[in-house]
C-alpha cells in the first residue's frame, strides 16, 4: 500500500528540512507549494541584489584552503587582475579561494560579491564582499553566478567546484549560454580532470571543439589575455553606468575602497 501525497505526515516522526524533502517525491501540495513560493523567494532576493553588479567573472575554489596555500596567494592576484579588467569580481562568497578572490578585487579597488549557501554547517560570508546573497538552495546559487558572468576561473577545489566548473562546460556545450571562456589554474592539479576530457573526445562522447575556449595553466597572466581577448573582445564589453530605480527601492552596487596597507598587497 503507497501513501496518497495529500495525506499527513506519521505523528510523532520528526519532519525532515526541507531541502531534503525536495526531491523525495510527491508530497501534499499544499507543501509542495510552500517549496516553490521558497524557491522563487530565493531567486527574487538574489536576482534584486545583484541586478547592478554589472559583468562579472566568476571564481570557484575551496573554501577549506588557507592563506598560506598557493591557490589563495594566485585567486587574490586573480581578483585583483579581473578587478583592473573592469569586471565584478564574483564568487560563492565564502571562505578559502573564494575569499582570496573577493580580497583581490578589494585590493584592486573593485567591486566584489558573493552568492552563498545555508548549510548545515555554517558558512558566513567572507569580509571582503560590497554585497551578497545567502541562498537556500544549491540550484538557484548556481544560476545565479551563472547568469552575470562571462569567464568562468576554477582554482583548486573540491566536489563543489568540480560541480560548478562541469555545470559551465555543460552549458556551454548545450548552447544555453554563449561560448564564455573556462580558465584552469593549476596544470598538475587538473591533470586527471583534463586526461578524461580527451578521453571522452577519444571516445566520440563529447567533440574537440567542446573545449576550444578552455584554458588550463599556471599562468595568472596568461589567463588574463585569455579572458581579455575572449570575453572583453569577444562580446565587445564597455563600461556601463546602472541605473537603479529609486522605486523598486533599487541600489547601485556600493564599492568599499580602501587604501592598500603596509603588508597587505598579494
Amino acid at each position: 500500500m503507497t501513501a496518497s501525497p495529500d495525506d499527513p505526515a506519521p505523528t510523532g516522526e520528526p519532519e525532515a528540512l526541507p531541502d531534503i524533502v525536495l526531491l523525495e517525491g510527491p508530497r501534499a501540495r499544499i507543501r509542495e507549494l510552500g517549496t516553490l513560493l521558497r524557491v522563487g523567494r530565493d531567486f527574487i532576493r538574489g536576482f534584486r541584489a545583484l541586478h547592478f553588479v554589472g559583468p562579472c567573472v566568476t571564481i570557484f575554489g575551496s573554501a577549506r584552503l588557507k592563506d598560506d596555500h598557493p591557490a589563495y596567494a594566485q585567486a587574490r592576484a586573480l581578483g585583483a587582475a579581473m578587478a583592473r579588467l573592469g569586471f565584478t569580481v564574483m564568487t560563492g562568497g565564502g571562505p578559502g579561494v573564494m575569499e582570496a578572490a573577493n580580497r583581490g578585487a578589494r585590493d584592486a579597488g573593485g567591486p566584489s560579491v558573493g552568492c552563498n549557501i545555508e548549510l548545515p554547517f555554517e558558512q558566513s560570508h567572507n569580509p571582503y564582499l560590497d554585497r551578497w546573497v545567502t541562498c537556500r538552495y544549491f540550484f538557484v546559487r548556481k544560476v545565479l553566478l551563472f547568469k552575470y558572468s562571462y569567464a568562468f576561473i576554477a582554482l583548486p577545489g573540491g566536489l563543489g567546484t568540480l560541480d560548478e566548473l562541469t555545470e559551465a562546460l555543460t552549458l556551454i556545450q548545450t548552447g544555453k549560454i554563449r561560448q564564455f571562456p573556462v580558465v584552469l589554474m593549476d596544470q598538475s592539479y587538473w591533470a586527471p580532470f583534463t586526461e578524461m576530457l580527451h578521453t571522452m573526445v577519444s571516445a566520440g562522447t563529447i567533440s574537440m571543439s567542446d573545449l576550444d575556449l578552455m584554458l588550463v595553466t599556471d599562468s595568472v597572466d596568461e589567463a588574463v589575455a585569455h579572458i581579455e581577448r575572449h570575453a572583453i573582445q569577444g562580446f565587445g564589453l564597455t563600461p556601463a553606468r546602472p541605473s537603479p530605480s529609486r522605486w523598486l527601492g533599487e541600489k547601485a552596487l556600493a564599492i568599499v575602497r580602501r587604501a592598500a596597507r603596509a603588508g597587505d598587497a598579494p
